[in-house]
């Protein structure tokens, strides 16, 4: 059987637009308060990891950063912050 890729059946099951939002939030509390989630230190997600993620959004985000940082995955962020992070600088 070959694999056809459906991009409209994709999208109904992920949100396209996750990273561009990832790339825009920013840390609601703590320690790192107003830093964007993307900039946040390993060790401080690895802290989430151990002790357990937000619920909601924020658990999400800081999850998927944790994914992405440990297994070395940052440089696929690089043109999504560039692109889209301004908006939310303005």
């Amino acid at each position: 059987m070959d694999f056809v890729f459906n991009l409209k059946k994709f999208s109904k099951l992920y949100d396209p637009s996750f990273l561009i939002k990832l790339v825009q939030a920013k840390m609601p509390f703590g320690k790192y308060k107003d830093r964007f989630v993307t900039d946040l230190p390993v060790h401080y997600l690895e802290w989430f990891q151990r002790e357990g993620f937000p619920p909601g959004k924020l658990g999400q985000q800081l999850s998927t950063m944790y994914e992405i940082k440990t297994n070395g995955l940052e440089d696929i962020l690089g043109p999504i912050k560039k692109k889209y992070r301004w908006n939310r600088l303005q």
